[in-house]
Formats: structure tokens, C-alpha cells, sequence
């Protein structure tokens, strides 16, 4: 009689069936899965699981385009890295129209940004101290901006909000912040703070002289914490990378040419109602993604949030007792278009890593949340989940950055 090998999808049918509260005969893989995909998700409802060696375990409306919501910052994510790498610092650049008499800069604050867009109160004063380390107090002219300048998650053309920070409008948490990274600054009992008088200049272009340059945390942490908490300045972010146009581009490029079409970015932060991802294709890109770091010698855990422990979109989900870092990945919410997503990745004792994308339709969202959470439990339960090894890092941001003072050869010369 020739040996059966037992069917490692039948090993915990009962025990799943009373967790879920359903009523399935599970009868290998495909089947199993699939049934559980249509009873806690419905029917109609798009979801995709296959393992590292590519295995297909469940392909439910797996082809059809969605709109993916946050899920398209995996796509501006693997765009940023590509032409980045992991290790970027994006810098702006603190610059004199004037020369610098008795404490005063006689002329306008000039600051050039690369796109930065994790500049923040903190940063802020990072910057104010190396002006006062320069021996500025106040500027004569106002502050200029050169570049699109986001501060504080919006974008701030003008430069109003960060002038207000470097004039000590930034909160007392952030100055808190700032001290944790700069020993001397222990010794100060105030922030520091950089006074604008606001009087017209006259002070020619050839006359600018750079001062201090803040660069940005790396890319990858950078990247880490604005996915954490899904933020949409991904959506002007993408334009570092090209733009929404080579965003799509590139992700369409980066998987079979038969799911090509089933990419659609008009931003890359998944605002646009005109962006369409499906299942097949949203896990394609996560594992092009993972390729892209593991080249660097990362993985997904260090630019995806990890459930029941990063803070932010998956702080609360998934954070069970054997759940808690077990799944790695990204959500998508968009109530007015009727989006709501979870796609990640699971190391299985049973398989290596699993990777699913569930895209949900039409499903309000605290309903399509619960019922995404229950199905990947039965991947977990079914596979035998494990935790990623990943340590989070709790160091405030600003620690990962870092301004500088322009040698002073090339500082503005300081007149008597």
C-alpha cells in the first residue's frame, strides 16, 4: 500500500472551525483555504496567498483591480529604494544673503530643501542650535525657501511654520527630544531660538553663504516610520522618486507582464481614486520589495510595520497571545472609496514565509479589519506562525539625524 503524507492543512481543521465560528470541511489545501477566504471574507472579496517557493495556496478574485488605498506606498516604498538605496540622507541646506555683525545675519535665512520629508520641530531646533553655535541670534530679513519645504508632515512653501519653530514656537516636547541627543544641551533650560525682524533685503543672489546643513535620517528609517503610521506625505515624497508616472512605471515593470495592467498610481500614498492594485499584483511587489532589501542586507521588518509592537496602523491588530510579531506588513485604509487592505508577510515552521495581500471592496471598514485579522489567524494557526526576529528601535527620530556647520571657510565671514 503505497505511504500517505499527512495533510498539513487538516492538522487543526476543528480547532479553527471553533475559533472562527464556522462550519467548513477542510479537505486539502487549495480547498481549505479557499473556503475560509469566502466564509470570513465573502465571496467576491479579493485575497492571494502563496508561499516563498511561490506555491499558490488561495487566489479569490485575485485578479481584479481594487482600489488599494495606503497599500500603493509599497509601490512609492520600492520606488525610493531603488533609486536611493537604504542609506540616503535627504539634506537641506541652511544658507546668509548677508554678513553676520554682532550676533546678527544682515540679510535673509535662506533654506534650500532636497524634499525632505521627515523635517519636524525637532530638526528644527537641531538647526537653531548650530545658527547660535555660529553666533546668530536674529536675522534682519526673514527666512526664504528654496524647493519644496514640507515641515511638520504639510507642506510649508513659504516657510511661515518653520520660522515660527526657529523662533521658539516649537513645542516643549520636542526641545525634551533634542536634549536626549545633544549632551551640552542638558545645560540649557530653554530651546534655542533665531528672532526674524522681517525687513526687506536687498542682498543679491551672489551673495548667499552656506551656513548649516541638516541631513535627514537615513531613507530606510525614514521610509520605516512614515509606513508605520501610513502617512499620506508619501503622496508629494513621490515625486523624489520620479513621480507617480515612474512610480507606476517601475511597479508595473517589476512583476509579470500578465498582472501589469492590473497596476494603476495616479499618487503614490493611495489618495487618488484613480489608483487600482490587485491581490496577485499588491504581492508581487511586496516580495520585489523584499528582494530590493535583502540586496541591502535588510528585510521587510525594517521598513514595514510589525504587528502588536510598532506603533501606528498595526499597534492594535493582530497583537494576540502568538500573534505580537508575527506578521509583517501594511494596511490600506479609504472609507470614501470603500477600500480597506492588509497585505504582509508570515514566517511558517511549516512553509518559510507566506505572503497574502486581502483587498477588500464595498466592505465598511471596521467590518473588512475584523474579518481580514480572522483569516490571516488561520494562516497563523493552520502554518504554524512565528515571530519575526526584530527588535524595534525606541530612539526619538531626531537621534538618526544630524546637522552640521559648514566648514568655516565657507561660512559668511563675521564683520566687526
Amino acid at each position: 500500500m503505497p505511504h500517505t503524507r499527512p495533510n498539513p492543512f487538516a492538522r487543526l481543521a476543528a480547532l479553527t472551525c471553533g475559533l472562527l465560528g464556522v462550519s467548513i470541511a477542510w479537505s486539502g489545501a487549495p480547498a481549505s483555504l479557499g473556503a475560509a477566504a469566502r466564509a470570513i471574507l465573502g465571496p467576491d472579496q479579493g485575497v492571494y496567498v502563496e508561499t516563498v517557493d511561490g506555491t499558490l495556496l488561495v487566489s479569490q478574485a485575485a485578479d481584479l483591480p481594487v482600489h488599494p488605498a495606503s497599500v500603493s506606498k509599497i509601490a512609492t516604498t520600492l520606488a525610493l529604494l531603488r533609486k536611493f538605496g537604504p542609506e540616503h540622507r535627504f539634506t537641506t541646506l541652511f544658507a546668509a544673503t548677508g554678513p553676520i555683525r554682532d550676533g546678527t545675519l544682515q540679510g535673509d535665512l535662506l533654506v534650500e530643501t532636497e524634499g525632505d520629508p521627515y523635517f519636524v520641530d525637532e530638526n528644527a531646533l537641531l538647526v537653531a542650535q548650530r545658527l547660535r553655535a555660529l553666533g546668530i541670534q536674529r536675522v534682519t530679513g526673514t527666512l526664504r525657501t528654496r524647493g519644496a519645504l514640507t515641515f511638520d508632515w504639510d507642506a510649508d512653501q513659504d516657510g511661515l511654520r518653520l520660522r515660527k519653530a526657529l523662533a521658539g514656537g516649537a513645542p516643549a516636547s520636542a526641545w525634551n527630544a533634542v536634549q536626549t541627543l545633544e549632551a551640552d544641551s542638558a545645560m540649557q533650560t530653554s530651546a534655542p531660538s533665531i528672532q526674524f525682524e522681517n525687513k526687506p533685503s536687498a542682498s543679491a543672489a551672489s551673495a548667499e553663504r552656506p551656513l548649516v546643513e541638516h541631513r535627514s535620517q537615513p531613507l530606510l528609517s525614514l521610509a520605516k516610520s512614515l509606513n508605520d503610521y501610513s502617512n499620506n506625505i508619501f503622496k508629494p515624497f513621490a515625486d523624489a522618486a520620479g513621480g507617480a508616472a515612474a512610480v507606476e512605471a517601475l511597479a508595473r515593470s517589476s512583476v509579470p507582464p500578465s498582472m501589469q495592467s492590473e497596476i494603476t498610481l495616479g499618487d503614490g500614498a493611495g489618495t487618488d481614486p484613480s489608483n487600482r492594485l490587485s491581490p496577485r499584483a499588491a504581492v508581487k511587489l511586496l516580495r520585489v520589495l523584499e528582494r530590493e532589501l535583502v540586496a541591502h542586507g535588510h528585510a521587510l521588518v525594517d521598513i514595514l510595520p510589525v504587528s502588536g509592537i510598532d506603533e501606528g496602523t498595526l499597534r492594535n491588530r493582530l497583537d494576540g497571545p502568538g500573534e505580537a510579531g508575527h506578521v509583517v506588513g501594511k494596511t490600506g485604509t479609504f472609507g470614501d472609496y470603500g477600500a480597506s487592505a492588509l497585505i504582509g508577510a508570515i514566517p511558517s515552521r511549516d512553509y518559510g514565509t507566506l505572503y497574502f495581500a486581502i483587498l477588500d471592496h464595498g466592505v465598511p471598514v471596521a467590518t473588512a479589519r475584523r474579518r481580514q485579522d480572522r483569516f490571516v489567524r488561520v494562516l497563523l494557526a493552520r502554518f504554524h506562525g512565528e515571530p519575526w526576529h526584530y527588535v524595534p528601535d525606541s530612539q526619538p527620530a531626531v537621534t538618526r539625524a544630524a546637522a552640521v556647520i559648514v566648514e568655516p571657510s565657507q561660512a559668511p565671514d563675521h564683520a566687526d
